[in-house]
């Protein structure tokens, strides 16, 4: 047997979960995932377009930059990026999100899966202002399932562990690396790259 295509296939080759992981799944957020929320920087928001396709994306700011409104629904401000719009056009034809809550340092993370619609109500996108300048738009996350995820594949990867930290030099500059990709006569160097980034991330 190769492919996989059949549930029953499929469970034949994985143990069945202990009644902890069945059981762990929550319909609203807890203490502890506010706290999570609280304490996490950076959101990868995964999101399904009307073509069916996958698409996840990284979110991130301040810790705590995603408030949560109520124990059921969540506000996350869309700063600027490079305005291709990939999430918020995929959540207009599909409002499923999946949320995957990050902190540096700490192995577990946090699993938000619900609906979400794109707001700019001024009220909501004046509690996201910094520098003056508020985001375009504000994402009201309602939460259907929320659940805590194990440690195992951040100590696998030893992802914050710095002595596992690649050196930015091991790839080329991504200017270096668009202008192969896209043909282009020059490339942008890293540094005005991130001049650039740091000029726009608000």
């Amino acid at each position: 047997m190769a492919r996989i295509d059949s549930l029953d296939q499929l469970r034949n080759l994985y143990p069945e979960p202990r009644e902890r992981s069945r059981r762990k799944v929550l319909p609203a957020l807890d203490v502890h995932c506010r706290s999570v929320i609280a304490l996490s920087p950076l959101v990868m928001m995964a999101s399904f377009g009307a073509d069916g396709r996958a698409d996840v994306t990284p979110r991130g700011d301040a810790p705590g930059f995603v408030r949560v409104e109520d124990d059921a629904t969540l506000l996350i401000p869309d700063r600027p990026g490079n305005n291709r719009l990939d999430t918020l056009t995929n959540l207009i034809a599909n409002p499923a999100i999946g949320l995957l809550f990050l902190i540096p340092g700490v192995d577990e993370t946090l699993r938000v899966n619900g609906r979400a619609e794109i707001r700019d109500d001024e009220t909501l996108r004046q509690l996201f202002v910094i520098d003056g300048r508020p985001p375009a738009t504000v994402l009201r996350v309602h939460v259907e399932e929320a659940y805590l995820h194990c440690a195992k594949a951040f100590m696998r990867s030893h992802a914050w562990d710095a002595a596992h930290f690649v050196p930015r030099s091991a790839l080329p500059s991504m200017g270096e690396m668009l202008r192969d990709q896209l043909g282009l006569a020059t490339a942008e160097t890293q540094a005005e790259m991130m001049q650039r980034y740091r000029e726009t991330l608000y």
